[in-house]
C-alpha cells in the first residue's frame, strides 16, 4: 500500500526555508532589501493555515478567512525567526504560529460581538428595528420574530 503524501512536504519546506534565509543574508550583505518570499512558501502557510481552520475547534467561525489570512501573515512576520539549526520542522513550528493567530482573531471578534450586544441592550431593541418594513419586505411578525431571539441570545 502507498504511502500518503502530506499536503504539505515538510523537506521541501525546510530546503526552501534555508535557501529563502541564505538570499535574506546575501541580501543583507549586500545592503539590499529583503528579498520577496518565495511563491513555494507562501502556498505552504496557505495550505497549512487552510487545513488548520478545517478543524473542529475553527470550523464554524463566520471570520474564517479572517483567521486564515491573520495566520498567513503572522508567519510571514515571524519567517526570520525560524532557525533551522534548532528545528527541522516548519510545519509544526508554523502550524503553532498560525493556531495562536486563529485564537487571537477568535477573542478580538468575540470583544467586538459584546460590544455590539451592549450597544442593543443600552439602545434597546425598539431603536435599532425601527425600519419601514414595507421597504425591506418583512412584515411586523417577521421583526417581532427576529427581536425576539436577539433577545434571548442577548440573556443567555
Amino acid at each position: 500500500m502507498k504511502k500518503k503524501e502530506h499536503y504539505v512536504n515538510n523537506k521541501e519546506f525546510l530546503a526552501a526555508l534555508i535557501d529563502y534565509r541564505h538570499d535574506v543574508a546575501i541580501a543583507k550583505e549586500k545592503g539590499q532589501p529583503k528579498p520577496r518570499v518565495p511563491e513555494y512558501i507562501g502556498d505552504c502557510f496557505l495550505k497549512i493555515a487552510t487545513h488548520l481552520s478545517y478543524r473542529p475547534n475553527f470550523v464554524n467561525y463566520m471570520f474564517k478567512d479572517d483567521m486564515i489570512c491573520d495566520g498567513i501573515e503572522n508567519c510571514l512576520q515571524y519567517i526570520d525567526n525560524f532557525n533551522p539549526e534548532k528545528s527541522q520542522n516548519p510545519f509544526a513550528y508554523f502550524t503553532q504560529i498560525i493556531y495562536f493567530a486563529f485564537l487571537r482573531r477568535i477573542q478580538r471578534e468575540k470583544k467586538q460581538l459584546d460590544i455590539k450586544t451592549r450597544i442593543l441592550e443600552k439602545s434597546g431593541f425598539d431603536e435599532v428595528f425601527t425600519a419601514d418594513s414595507s421597504a425591506i419586505g418583512y412584515d411586523s411578525s417577521t421583526m417581532n420574530s427576529i427581536k425576539e431571539s436577539l433577545e434571548i441570545k442577548v440573556n443567555r
